[in-house]
């Protein structure tokens, strides 16, 4: 599979999402969220003096956004951007990515590097942690069924899953694949349940069944691989956002973040 350049011009994409037939995805140091459609055209929300990572929509179709540094929760209803919840009190680090059940719930990791949560925002804005000591959550997704989560530890260089119990907690933690190529950034999840992961240091997209079987790999070259989604018709296109360097700090000011994206044979499922 050899991905197709889309998009470029922006500091640092992640947590990419499809939603309503856009590609929607966080501009970290660009204090922005961008969408960009299977052409490539981009627009671009702007939410100055924060640094957007995780997304996800609620079933109301409002948009949620996690500030990273500040460790707020912003919400776009389609015309203006609030805070709907502050998280210093729960989350002891920055907030990462993000995934919102179809019941409004969303579950956000703090990306501390070893003692990580995870934060369940939920529709009334009431936090509650509902899983502790990960090394650096990073990607989620959850199965179409709704009763796991998997989770990318980016620093544990795994791949966790939970079952989600009826009111939204987590719980019989077990491994879905360990020891990978690479520290795991954003996820995907296709419809034979593997999950596509972005190996940031091996510079590679990896398609890895339960156990730890890479079926696929998509060389980036000198690039970064940092998060990716399944979307498009059918679900039949995998968004790959790449950089050119692992430290968003390092990339202050630039725009050498691209939009790549690659037809695969197994479609995308579940949340997001």
């Amino acid at each position: 599979m050899i991905p197709e350049p889309l998009a470029k011009g922006f500091c640092f994409g992640e947590g990419p999402r499809w939603f309503e037939g856009l590609l929607w995805f966080s501009d970290m140091l660009g204090e922005a969220v961008h969408t960009a459609d299977m052409r490539g055209s981009l627009t671009t929300l702007p939410v100055p003096g924060h640094s957007p990572s995780g997304l996800g929509f609620r079933p109301d179709g409002s948009l949620l956004i996690a500030s990273t540094e500040d460790r707020q929760v912003l919400r776009y209803d389609g015309e203006t951007v609030v805070t709907v919840a502050d998280l210093t009190g729960v989350a002891p680090a920055s907030l990462g990515d993000m995934v919102v059940d179809d019941a409004g719930r969303a579950y956000i990791g703090c990306q501390a590097f070893s003692g990580g949560v995870i934060v369940r925002l939920d529709p009334g804005d009431s936090a509650t942690v509902v899983a502790d000591d990960l090394d650096f959550p990073n990607g989620m997704v959850i199965t179409p069924d709704r009763k796991a989560m998997i989770v990318a530890e980016s620093t544990g260089r795994r791949l966790t899953a939970f079952t989600i119990a009826d009111e939204g907690g987590l719980c019989d933690r077990r491994i879905f694949a360990d020891g990978l190529d690479g520290p795991p950034d954003g996820i995907a999840l296709d419809a034979e349940g593997a999950v596509w992961a972005a190996m940031t240091l091996a510079h590679q997209f990896e398609r890895i069944t339960e156990g730890g079987v890479v079926t696929d790999r998509i060389d980036m070259g000198e690039r970064v691989a940092i998060a990716c989604a399944l979307g498009g018709p059918q679900r039949g296109t995998l968004f790959l956002l790449s950089s050119t360097d692992a430290y968003p700090k390092r990339l202050v000011g630039t725009r050498l973040s691209r939009l790549d994206a690659v037809a695969v044979g197994i479609p995308g499922a579940g949340r997001p």
